[in-house]
């Protein structure tokens, strides 16, 4: 059986970053085994502003940050009913590939390749069965839906220290402080760093990651070696985190791990870019490399509950509430990168001014 509702819905259709048109869809069918989502919340995410990245896919909806409300269910959905809270998350891994029973399900094809339709930035979003069965989480009662479009950056932050092995009693160094940055950093001092240092060209970026538990800031363009010394009794950092993907920033990563440190490679640099490295210092210092992409399963679950339990909390990130038909001015905000961090979209509310 097809649930078919014949209502039409706004949804932000992205042309590139400075063309974000409000058009209209007829709301998603869904079959037996999805789920109809109303959409309460969606955040804009850095990728979705990477346009090199989203412009060849383009026209398209965007939006992978959400939380929701369960509107229909097919004959076959058990796990869930009409009015359940819930994270969507847009890719799941088969759970069957080499890569996932090695527990690397960010490398696995199906997660690459699986989405809801038509993206966050919707009034409505179907939830394909796999997502339904995989996917979907119910969110706490006392996870706002605001706070529930953290659940999936916040994951792949998780990730990222369980790949880098992280463990308590160490310093870090994140550079780049947009909100994957503050991320790191709060995740870090909950996570038992000892002392947490940051760094962005971003004086407001800056100020946001001294007050939510950043020790120290330094401007991306002095001289984080000395600095990180000066501050650190002498040492480098234990882990540093690359979340900036810009030449200059990785140079940095290399030059401020001390002696059997991590770096965990975050961020890309665009396509194609060669970026030298010093592979005897590499070598002889016995720095341990990583990257990290994306959340799945253990790391959402997780992330629900870094959230719900207060370990980690994520209102003072948000700079910006949005209707949807203001999705435009939410991602030149996010494109610009000035005084603004975590933008989020509400398609069901109006905001007053």
């Amino acid at each position: 059986m097809v649930i078919n509702i014949s209502n039409s819905m706004n949804v932000a259709m992205y042309y590139n970053n400075n063309d974000v048109r409000i058009e209209q869809q007829q709301i998603p069918e869904i079959n037996d085994d999805e789920i109809l989502v109303k959409v309460m919340a969606s955040g804009i995410c850095g990728s979705d502003v990477m346009e090199w990245y989203r412009i060849k896919k383009a026209p398209l909806v965007l939006g992978h940050e959400i939380a929701g409300i369960v509107e229909r269910i097919g004959e076959n959905v058990d796990k869930f009913k009409p009015g359940d809270r819930v994270f969507v998350t847009h890719h799941v891994p088969c759970n069957t590939c080499r890569y996932c029973l090695q527990g690397e399900h960010t490398i696995c094809e199906t997660l690459h390749s699986t989405k809801f339709y038509p993206g966050g930035f919707a009034e409505y979003l179907q939830a394909p069965a796999i997502n339904v069965d995989r996917g979907t989480f119910l969110l706490p009662e006392n996870v706002s839906f605001d706070e529930g479009t953290f659940i999936e950056p916040l994951a792949c932050v998780v990730r990222g220290f369980h790949k880098a092995d992280f463990k308590p009693g160490k310093t870090v160094l994140v550079l780049g402080s947009g909100i994957a940055g503050l991320l790191h950093i709060k995740l870090a001092k909950a996570y038992g760093a000892t002392k947490v240092f940051a760094t962005d060209l971003s004086s407001y970026r800056l100020d946001l990651a001294k007050k939510i538990g950043a020790d120290e800031v330094f401007h991306a363009t002095e001289d984080i070696v000395s600095l990180v010394k000066k501050h650190n009794d002498g040492r480098l950092a234990d882990f540093v985190v690359l979340t900036a993907g810009v030449a200059p920033a990785v140079k940095q990563a290399f030059e401020c791990v001390d002696d059997g440190g991590t770096v965990l490679l975050f961020a890309p640099t665009t396509p194609g870019e060669k970026i030298p490295i010093d592979f005897f210092d590499l070598w002889n210092k016995q720095i341990h490399v990583t990257s990290t992409y994306a959340g799945a399963g253990r790391d959402i679950l997780e992330s629900i509950d870094l959230l719900s339990s207060g370990t980690i909390s994520v209102d003072d990130l948000i700079s910006h509430k949005l209707p949807l038909t203001e999705a435009k001015k939410g991602f030149q905000l996010v494109a610009d990168a000035d005084e603004s961090m975590k933008v989020i979209l509400l398609p069901h509310k109006k905001i007053k001014k």
